[in-house]
């Protein structure tokens, strides 16, 4: 069965209240997309309005802001070192935000969504 955000059938005691329409297409729940790290592939997907968005499923480089600096540089990511919300994830190479990556300039973190905003936002790490 899909997963949807459809307003439920249940009453609060638990009685059921009983079907008044059908699901709608907008309140799907989209699956997971789980980025890796790999050369660039990107999956576009149609929202409501007629919009793109666009998802990545593997990418290869982010953007790395040097604090002390205030600039950013385009890195090569190498692998995920660790990555606090599934220990699997850094084993498989997952990105999510608060992941530690390693990148040829050093060891940073993930400080956006790069599911969402197709791209991936690096902060470099003290050493």
């Amino acid at each position: 069965m899909a997963k949807s955000t459809a307003p439920t059938l249940k009453k609060k005691t638990g009685g059921f209240k009983g079907k008044l329409r059908d699901k709608r297409k907008y309140e799907s729940i989209g699956l997971q997309v789980q980025l890796q790290v790999g050369d660039k592939r990107v999956k576009s997907i149609r929202t409501l309005g007629g919009n793109l968005k666009i998802t990545p499923l593997q990418l290869k480089e982010g953007n790395m802001l040097d604090a002390d600096s205030k600039k950013f540089t385009k890195v090569e990511i190498v692998r995920v070192v660790e990555n606090k919300s599934n220990r699997s994830y850094a084993r498989r190479n997952i990105i999510t935000k608060g992941a530690v990556v390693e990148t040829n300039a050093g060891k940073a973190v993930v400080v956006n969504r790069p599911g969402q905003s197709g791209q991936v936002t690096l902060l470099k790490l003290k050493q």
